[in-house]
């Protein structure tokens, strides 16, 4: 068989060791799987993307955005910011004014929210939601007994393909995706032409944070996450 990329199985750090700026990393003990053993060439190819225009400029302040998201102290190096505050930060440092969020009709409250937040700051905000259009779940196969609300009822698809078409054809700086369910969003990323991210994602249970579910696993409660399948 083939062998796979498996970084989350690697038992080292050989990709972020704790070596001086002078020093190189050594990857003659990494497993077998590591991806920077398996795709150097890939590596070296995608690597030269980071010097073209309109990418060397972002990708070098999207690294010292990262960098100011932490503050070193007497006690240690300790994180500052949240995400909402660093995406701000991140789109003053970039000039990026024009700013337009996709979000999901489930977090209309949080979009009607954060769009303050960015108009105070001074940013230029307009939004598309998920049901635009309220084309019907019929158009793409639904049938009435899966309907989330019921037969009889009528219920418009989440429909991130025409969000993301909408935006590409506005002036934008910048996307914010907020709550797009599982695989919604796998379209609007794959429809969306202009730089974006992801300020929060969909997870119904958890207060949309997800990881909450992985950091709960070992307990009575989630615990059914780690049992094996067809357990």
């Amino acid at each position: 068989m083939e062998e796979q990329v498996q970084c989350a199985k690697c038992p080292g750090t050989y990709c972020y060791p704790t070596i001086d700026a002078d020093q190189k990393p050594d990857f003659e003990k990494a497993p077998s799987f590591c991806p920077t053993k398996l795709y150097e060439d890939v590596i070296g190819q995608s690597v030269r993307q980071y010097y073209r225009k309109g990418v060397s400029e972002l990708t070098r302040l999207a690294s010292v955005q990262e960098f100011e998201c932490y503050e070193h102290t007497p006690d240690g190096i300790k994180t500052k910011i949240p995400r909402i505050e660093e995406t701000i930060q991140f789109a003053r440092k970039n000039g990026f004014h024009k700013l337009r969020l996709a979000f999901c009709s489930g977090l209309a409250d949080e979009a009607r929210i954060f769009t303050e937040i960015l108009e105070r700051r001074g940013f230029e905000v307009a939004s598309v939601c998920c049901k635009v259009g309220a084309v019907p779940k019929e158009r793409i196969g639904i049938k009435p007994d899966e309907k989330i609300s019921g037969p009889g009822s009528y219920e418009s698809m989440c429909n991130p393909i025409s969000q993301a078409e909408i935006l590409n054809a506005e002036r934008v700086d910048f996307v914010i995706l907020l709550g797009l369910c599982v695989g919604h969003d796998s379209l609007f990323i794959r429809y969306c032409q202009k730089p974006m991210t992801v300020l929060a994602v969909k997870d119904r249970v958890t207060g949309h944070n997800p990881l909450a579910a992985l950091y709960l696993s070992r307990s009575i409660y989630y615990g059914r996450l780690r049992r094996l399948a067809g357990d």
